[in-house]
């Protein structure tokens, strides 16, 4: 069985003691591809410098975190554009709104939301959003901009049934599941029960929200296997199978 953790910062510094053994331990454990999402211009050298490491295992995206849109979000967008011409990038991302930790800047995380879902377009290229208690306003502005050429997913998906059901009118949007799944109180499983295979795939979002029995240590992308196991009891279907639905799934958003 091969896997695809469309989700994981494997460049960040929880990783700097053992970053190597720590992928190689992923593709030994059938996770042979690793999709990494973009933080900030920080993160820009580090994530390009693993992916020149590992170009058959790790690919880039670009993008601009919500969580690091300040004061300089339209500079940090203006350095990050030229990427994608000098570089293949998957998708871009990561990308969305966080209203978690700080409001402050919410109407710049708007604008830079909507100019990065217009690079995705110009681009033929999926968005990957980051979605924290900020969903309505997330689906405020793709109902405004959705066309068949806007495709993505919901990274880290905690929603609810109704949300789910929202994510999938779209029709060209998938959900990313996590570590999360594998927490009792999160009740992600009753919710999935009733989401079709077809639109999920799978993710570590290595470092952080790593499944059971790893609660409290650092996430890393063999750790997939744990929450693939528990979605296929949720869905009543073979490792394998969901395996290759949910890497097919990936293939088609990320054109892989």
């Amino acid at each position: 069985m091969t896997w695809i953790d469309t989700h994981a910062h494997l460049y960040t510094k929880e990783f700097d003691s053992d970053r190597e053994l720590m992928i190689q331990n992923a593709i030994r454990n059938g996770v042979e591809t690793m999709l990494l999402p973009n933080i900030d211009v920080t993160t820009i050298a580090p994530m390009l410098e693993l992916c020149a490491d590992f170009p058959k295992n790790c690919l880039p995206m670009m993008g601009l975190h919500p969580g690091n849109v300040k004061e300089d979000w339209q500079e940090q967008l203006l350095a990050m554009k030229p990427y994608f011409s000098s570089h293949k990038m998957v998708a871009v991302g990561e990308i969305g709104m966080d209203l978690y930790w700080d409001k402050t800047f919410l109407e710049e995380q708007k604008l830079a939301f909507r100019l990065q879902i217009q690079w995705a377009k110009e681009l033929k290229l999926p968005i990957v959003i980051h979605a924290r208690e900020a969903f309505e306003e997330i689906f405020e502005i793709i109902d405004e901009v959705i066309d068949d050429n806007l495709t993505g997913v919901f990274h880290c998906f905690t929603g609810n049934l109704d949300q789910a059901k929202k994510i999938i009118s779209y029709k060209n949007f998938m959900m990313g599941i996590g570590g999360v799944l594998t927490y009792k109180k999160a009740a992600l499983d009753i919710v999935l029960q009733d989401v079709p295979l077809e639109y999920l795939i799978l993710e570590t979002d290595s470092p952080y929200l790593p499944p059971v029995p790893y609660r409290g240590k650092r996430n890393e992308s063999a750790f997939l296997v744990h929450t693939a196991e528990k979605l296929a009891e949720v869905h009543g279907v073979n490792l394998a199978d969901l395996a290759k639905i949910t890497s097919a799934n990936a293939k088609k958003l990320f054109h892989l």
